[in-house]
Formats: C-alpha cells, sequence, structure tokens
C-alpha cells in the first residue's frame, strides 16, 4: 500500500474532514481515505459509459419518463 501525502489543503476541508471524523468516530486519515476512494471511482465513469452499446435512445426523454414517474407519486 502507498503512502499519499497531501500540501495545501484548505484549512476548511481539514476542518470539514475533522468535524465528519469525529462524527463518525473515525481517524481524520481514515475518512479521508475513504473520501478519495469514492471520488476516484468516478474517473471510470466516462470510459465505462463510452462501452456500453448505443441504444438510440435519447437521454431526454428518459429523464422526462423519470421526471414524470416521481411526479406520479
Amino acid at each position: 500500500m502507498k503512502t499519499l501525502y497531501l500540501r495545501n489543503v484548505p484549512d476548511e476541508v481539514v476542518e470539514r474532514l475533522s468535524r465528519l471524523a469525529a462524527r463518525e468516530h473515525m481517524s481524520l486519515s481514515a475518512v479521508a481515505i475513504r473520501e478519495l476512494d469514492v471520488a476516484s471511482r468516478w474517473v471510470d465513469n466516462a470510459a465505462i459509459l463510452d462501452e456500453l452499446p448505443d441504444l438510440d435512445v435519447d437521454p431526454a426523454e428518459i429523464i422526462k419518463a423519470l421526471e414524470d414517474e416521481r411526479e406520479a407519486r
């Protein structure tokens, strides 16, 4: 496992992570690693989407259908 050192982390970021760590009874390092893990997973989304077959469906139609369904509830 590698070690990552971060410099120039804004004070407000450290404060928010510290509050989150305290609230969840975790260390600051554990929370930072967890949050970096979650954020880094997004990097692959574009490649995954590019590999999907083109079904010739307009995304706007999907969004409209979802919104209609939510309004019906």
